[in-house]
């Protein structure tokens, strides 16, 4: 938890932009996992945390701008809970600790409300069923008009907020920059033929909660890169093919890393990985160089495809024009995901909020085209934004299958030449930066090894 001013502060300057009005904000409640006395590991609702610093289920706030008061509603833990969870403090304490002086039961939110439902209520689109349900009990709003009926203006102010980070957030974001190191370095020290993807999935998952953290999504680690967010762990590593890892961690305050790396099995590239992982590297490198307020990141993403056809091109992979190829979109076989997305107190940050409202706004608009549209982030950059940097390179079979029988692009095309690379699987490299004055740096006290020969040489250490 941060310094109470944070909060308040936070709360004070959403209030001015919202400017009238009662503001909902409900925290998250625990999962069950099998039962309701086993639950999952808890995360609360990220805004919630934001705005209120409080990590524990059984929260949820007011904020009635008109009258310049605040209110959290939540119930006492009793002897029965004390017992199973040990001495737990009082509601009153711990909204103290974050500038609320109002608190109630949890159940006098309903009241509360229900006095109040003639004036404005903005809340946000909840993501959980189970605060649809109560948005909908508490607001009189049927089930189904929930979500389409949640506050723009609320939504607006604070993606304006959020977007941009304070100092002690960015702190927080390179915290967890640095436990990627470790978890990244850790699975390319074991990253040898014969040793199973669940086991450096396991053992790196450790790496973050040994240090007090937890995963900020569910790692991605496959010899079968190809498959973009490919979450099984169940192949023995083969001399000869590449491993893709892509994780993160959250840290104690909730900020997250995401960072890919891909690894040769055994610690050395062959001729034909080195050519492909050198394409990606360049695009990495030249989109941390290009970077900087005022550029847009569809811009830069479409800067990376050409850089990106253009390697293939001397491959013979591709052929034909190289600009003209991006402008239909040919290179999507290859990328077909975006360039990056916003990084915060998530992974995908505020992505609650929906994409559009995070990623894109008047003057920036998310295009139709298979590939581009799966560009997250796509508006100008602006300082002290945190942005993910993870071009890549992927060899899908069905994909390459279905644009082949369908004659796709073959002007721009090589589909012979694509037999070779059916196995190959994928590459991607991914890099957290923060915008600065005048470019970016890469979050993290060490850039995670990248070069091939830092990559090759961190494997070979593992020995």
């Amino acid at each position: 938890m941060f310094d109470t001013k944070v909060y308040k502060n936070r709360r004070q300057k959403l209030a001015t932009a919202v400017k009238k009005g009662l503001m909902l904000f409900l925290g998250n409640d625990e999962s069950p996992m099998n039962a309701t006395a086993n639950t999952y590991r808890y995360r609360q609702d990220s805004t919630f945390r934001y705005l209120f610093g409080i990590n524990s289920p059984g929260f949820a706030a007011v904020i009635d701008i008109d009258n310049g008061k605040e209110y959290i509603f939540a119930n006492d833990f009793e002897i029965d809970d004390i017992i199973w969870m040990g001495t737990q403090p009082k509601v009153k304490d711990i909204a103290a600790q974050v500038g609320v002086n109002e608190t109630m039961p949890l159940k006098k939110l309903d009241s509360f409300l229900s006095q109040n439902i003639d004036r404005e209520i903005h809340y946000l689109p909840p993501y959980r069923a189970n605060n649809i349900l109560r948005i909908s009990n508490l607001l009189g709003i049927k089930y189904t008009y929930v979500q389409s009926k949640a506050s723009e203006k609320l939504i607006k102010a604070l993606v304006d907020m959020r977007s941009k980070k304070e100092a002690i957030e960015i702190e927080e974001i390179r915290k967890a920059c640095n436990i990627a190191y470790d978890m990244h370095t850790t699975a390319m020290r074991m990253c040898h033929p014969g040793v199973s993807e669940r086991e450096i999935a396991g053992a790196i998952e450790g790496v973050a909660l040994s240090q007090g953290a937890g995963i900020s999504f569910p790692i991605i680690l496959s010899q079968n890169g190809q498959t973009l967010h490919n979450h099984s762990h169940d192949g023995i590593l083969t001399k000869g093919r590449l491993m893709l890892t892509d994780c993160g961690a959250e840290g104690l305050t909730g900020y997250a890393s995401d960072c890919t790396r891909t690894s040769p099995v055994g610690g050395e590239f062959t001729t034909k990985q080195k050519e492909i992982y050198s394409i990606v590297l360049k695009v990495n490198n030249t989109i941390k160089d290009l970077a900087r307020p005022g550029e847009t990141y569809k811009k830069l993403h479409l800067i990376a495809c050409k850089i990106m056809a253009e390697g293939l091109k001397d491959l013979g992979i591709m052929k034909g024009d190289v600009e003209n190829a991006v402008k239909v979109g040919a290179h999507a076989l290859f990328m077909p995901h975006g360039l990056g997305h916003m990084m915060g107190m998530d992974v995908h940050d505020m992505e609650d909020y929906g994409e559009d409202y995070v990623g894109y706004n008047d003057k920036v608009k998310r295009s139709e085209q298979f590939g581009l549209a799966y560009l997250r982030l796509g508006r100008k950059l602006e300082e002290d934004f945190v942005i993910t940097n993870e071009p890549g390179i992927y060899f899908i079979p069905d994909l390459i299958n279905l644009w082949k029988s369908e004659n796709k692009f073959t002007d721009f095309i090589n589909y012979d030449k694509l037999n070779d690379y059916l196995d190959f699987g994928g590459v991607r490299l991914e890099d957290d930066l923060l915008i600065t004055k005048k470019g970016c740096e890469i979050l993290g006290d060490k850039r995670i090894p990248i070069t091939i020969d830092e990559v090759q040489d961190c494997i070979k250490s593992g020995r």
